[in-house]
């Protein structure tokens, strides 16, 4: 595989795990502490880092 195509799925591995770490935040009791405002803010964030994956995603299906 070519050096960018790695670095592609490189990217999208540490990008899965720091989305991994996002949800689990979420689903923690430390989560509901936050106020209404971030709460959105880093589930807007959890929501496009998923499908910014999913992008990478399609990308590396496509690879020949």
């Amino acid at each position: 595989m070519k050096d960018w195509k790695l670095r592609v799925v490189e990217e999208k591995k540490e990008l899965d795990e720091k989305i991994a770490k996002l949800s689990a935040f979420i689903e923690q009791e430390q989560f509901n502490v936050i106020d209404a405002d971030e709460k959105q803010r880093l589930i807007r964030q959890e929501q496009y880092m998923v499908e910014y994956s999913l992008i990478f995603a399609e990308r590396i299906a496509n690879f020949e």
